[in-house]
């Protein structure tokens, strides 16, 4: 049986992979506590006890905005620690699952993003996790790095739990319309992430992964308040109008077609996923 290990553990998605079936692996989740992947002598002690045969990696710093007041911490955690991360995989032949984001694209372009797209990251966030892929690509060859985007689920902090917790206090709220995307249960990527592990020799590379489909954030927002019927009255917002420190990719749509081919998947739509979720909490 296989032996796996989670960095970042705790986290919304590896929380999602513990409530995943994954029997036919021995799977470890750690926290950073458990493994700090920012301590080499820690993480290698990790490695020599437990000598996994997969690591998946969603260790991330991924507060967008705070990234622009604290760059050297989120290059800390995007960048160096994937760089020690794959330095003790290929020291201990180890298969690498390493989890990216969509913001490693600018959101310029009018059409989805394919893998071999020139990244061009806008914000500290999208340039620390691209600094991270390229460690990864640089130290060693048996990885594969999973793009993906606007991530919720049932755990964890993310957009539908805070819509939900907000419309709790108020009867109004507006949402912006102007940045596109699509929203991804984290249960379908935990589900994507296993199935790789279970693979004696998965095609390695650079794949995306999103639900099918496409929103803005106002879309998503009211497609929650629908399926959890929640009566809230819900207004378009553009993003000049609601200003934040990072700035967001507008079009943030990834192409799936390759992923879909070498692992011969269906990809559920964000609208069904979302049903699946609500019906969870």
């Amino acid at each position: 049986m296989k032996k796996v290990i989670v960095l970042g553990g705790s986290g919304q998605l590896g929380q999602c992979i513990q409530a995943t079936d994954t029997s036919g692996l021995n799977v470890m989740f750690c926290n950073s506590q458990e493994a700090n992947v920012l301590e080499e002598d820690h993480l290698r002690s990790v490695f020599k006890r437990e000598r996994p045969d997969v690591v998946i990696n969603c260790a991330a710093y991924t507060a967008v905005d705070l990234a622009e007041d604290d760059p050297l911490k989120a290059a800390a955690i995007n960048s160096q620690a994937p760089e020690l991360i794959a330095q003790l995989c290929l020291e201990y032949d180890v298969v690498l699952i390493h989890i990216s984001t969509d913001f490693v694209f600018d959101g310029s372009s009018p059409v989805p993003r394919h893998e071999n797209d020139r990244p061009s990251p806008i914000g500290s966030y999208g340039k620390t996790k691209l600094g991270g892929e390229e460690a990864i690509m640089v130290n060693m060859e048996k990885y594969i790095i999973l793009r993906t985007s606007w991530l919720y689920s049932e755990f964890g902090n993310n957009f539908l739990k805070t819509m939900l917790r907000v419309a709790k206090e108020r009867k109004e709220l507006s949402v912006v319309y102007d940045q596109v995307g699509s929203p991804t249960y984290a249960m379908d990527l935990a589900e994507m992430i296993v199935k790789i592990a279970l693979m004696d020799e998965p095609p390695y590379g650079v794949y995306h992964y999103s639900n099918e489909g496409v929103a803005s954030w106002y879309d998503f927002a009211h497609a929650i308040f629908q399926a959890a019927e929640v009566d809230v009255k819900l207004s378009p917002l553009l993003s000049s109008e609601y200003p934040t420190k990072a700035e967001r990719p507008k079009y943030s749509v990834l192409d799936k077609a390759k992923i879909k081919k070498a692992f011969s998947l269906t990809i559920p739509h964000w609208q069904d996923s979302l049903q699946k979720c609500i019906k969870r909490l």
